[in-house]
Order: structure tokens, then C-alpha cells, then sequence
């Protein structure tokens, strides 16, 4: 064991590095359980692989690189259980252009144009519906358009086609858009 090795302390690394590994697996995941159970998985994982951590990156990098590759298979499983949605291409002709953007039609909207507190009441509403996406779809979707990564980048980092990252983005923007109108409509802020 290398003198690095050494200086591993298990027992720690729950309070010392705990929370910045559950944020990062809840802002990929997007659901409670998941991110918990993949923190405890990386735990786990380096639990049985200290002796492959050789001292060329902290501690805390270590566990994040092995925390990056559990959530990343999360993902991929979630992905191949996707439920698909039939019956949608009306919806999104109306809604989205032949490059997956909102359309101009869309856009002009007046249904889209909110003064300040409606901002806020639909910033809560986008949230809830956020949070009921599956996993793989609010990952992609968090990726592309609210961290705004490029396509390739977002399908690097999740191990995804561009026809699946197209076909995930497509399937979230119906349900959140179907979630946020049904909210909107009940007054659910």
C-alpha cells in the first residue's frame, strides 16, 4: 500500500466528503433515493478498491470519479427502461421545430410571456415537474439546456448516441411541457 494509501480514512468520508458527493449525484439524477443509494455505492466501491487509489488525485477525486461512473450507469439502465411516448408527434409538431427547439409559433406565445411573480410561480412549478421526470430524461435535459452543454459534450459524459440525446431531450420537453401546463392551469405554485 503506497503512503497515500495509507492516509485513507474510510470512517471520514461520509462527513467529509458526503454532501458534495450526494449534491452532484441529485443535479444528475434528479430523485432522493437514487442519488443516496449511489453515494452509498461509491463508498462501497472504494471501500473494496482502496488499494487501487495511488495517490494521483485526492481523496475526494478519487471518490467523485467513482461516484461519475455510478451515476453514469444509472442513467444507462434508466435509459433502456424508458417508457415510450406514442401519439405525441401532433404535440410536438405544434411546439417544436424539425431541430428539436422550441418553434416560432411557440415562442410568440402569449401563454409564455410572465411578469415577475408568475416568473416565480413558474420557476416553482418547472422544478416539480423537473423532479418527475426520469432520471435519464432530467439529466439530459439538465446537461443540454440548463447547464447548457453541447450535444457532444452531453453525450460523452452520459455514454449516450446523439439519436438517443435527441430522442431523451424530445421526450422531456413533452412531459415538462405537458406537466407545466397541467400545473399552471391548477394553480399548483
Amino acid at each position: 500500500m503506497s503512503q497515500q494509501n495509507s492516509k485513507i480514512d474510510p470512517s471520514k468520508w461520509l462527513h467529509t466528503h458526503g454532501d458534495v458527493l450526494y449534491a452532484y449525484a441529485m443535479s444528475r439524477l434528479r430523485n432522493q433515493e437514487a442519488a443516496e443509494e449511489a453515494v452509498q455505492e461509491t463508498f462501497l466501491g472504494a471501500l473494496r478498491n482502496q488499494a487501487t487509489h495511488g495517490g494521483q488525485s485526492s481523496e475526494g477525486a478519487w471518490l467523485m470519479g467513482i461516484l461519475k461512473k455510478k451515476v453514469v450507469d444509472r442513467i444507462r439502465v434508466n435509459s433502456k427502461k424508458a417508457a415510450s411516448l406514442e401519439g405525441d408527434d401532433q404535440v410536438v409538431s405544434r411546439l417544436f421545430d424539425e431541430n428539436g427547439n422550441w418553434s416560432d409559433s411557440a415562442r410568440k406565445a402569449d401563454s409564455l410571456r410572465l411578469d415577475s411573480i408568475e416568473q416565480g410561480e413558474f420557476r416553482e412549478i418547472f422544478e416539480l415537474c423537473l423532479q418527475g421526470l426520469p432520471g435519464n430524461q432530467a439529466a439530459v435535459f439538465v446537461l443540454k439546456e440548463v447547464h447548457q452543454g453541447t450535444s457532444e459534450n452531453v453525450c460523452k459524459e452520459l455514454g449516450i448516441s446523439s439519436t438517443n440525446l435527441w430522442v431523451l431531450m424530445h421526450r422531456a420537453r413533452l412531459r415538462l411541457a405537458d406537466c407545466i401546463k397541467t400545473r399552471w392551469a391548477m394553480g399548483d405554485a
